[in-house]
């Protein structure tokens, strides 16, 4: 089956809910096959991540995440405000989280789930660290904890880590790095 016969066209749709940061959206669409059916769709307006790299060591955030219920060990994160670039959501993202600026460099840009989300990650890696805080959101609480780089790397090929773009972040700079 060649490219074009795998496209599904949208031929309707209805918002579900619509909150803060996310859309539920269920559309109507047609196979390439000509039969219909319908797809769940989370529309989300992108996120950064951040690697930060200081004396050999990453900074990572713990925070409780409330779908999971439990605490996460995570690279520093955080949703794309409307019209900001990912480039300054990943510095304002750095110094809310950590209290670091550092010199930004593009890593990678991927979708973290498009079975059901449309919702593009911005990777970046940041070195030359200062301290430049700016105030957290209110509805963070966040710990930063420093890790050798070393066992970042085993800790994410072991899987010892929960979070996948974590997980992605650490391998994929460590293959520029390491």
């Amino acid at each position: 089956m060649d490219e074009q016969n795998r496209k599904e066209e949208r031929i309707g749709g209805e918002v579900l809910f619509k909150g803060r940061m996310l859309r539920v959206e269920r559309d109507t669409v047609r196979l390439p096959n000509g039969l219909e059916t319908s797809r769940e769709v989370i529309r989300h307006p992108g996120a950064v991540a951040v690697i930060a790299l200081q004396d050999q060591q990453v900074l990572l955030v713990r925070q409780y995440r409330y779908a999971i219920a439990q605490e996460t060990l995570e690279i520093p994160a955080g949703k794309i405000d409307p019209e900001e670039p990912p480039l300054d959501c990943a510095i304002r993202e750095l110094r809310e989280e950590t209290g670091y600026r550092g010199t930004m460099e593009h890593v990678s840009t991927f979708y973290t789930t498009p079975g059901f989300t449309d919702e593009v990650m911005h990777l970046y890696l940041a070195q030359d660290l200062v301290w430049d805080p700016l105030t957290p959101d209110d509805d963070e609480f966040i710990g930063v904890e420093r890790i050798p780089w070393v066992e970042a790397v085993q800790k994410a090929q072991r899987s010892e880590f929960n979070d996948a773009k974590t997980i992605l972040g650490i391998l994929l700079v460590n293959g520029r790095i390491g």
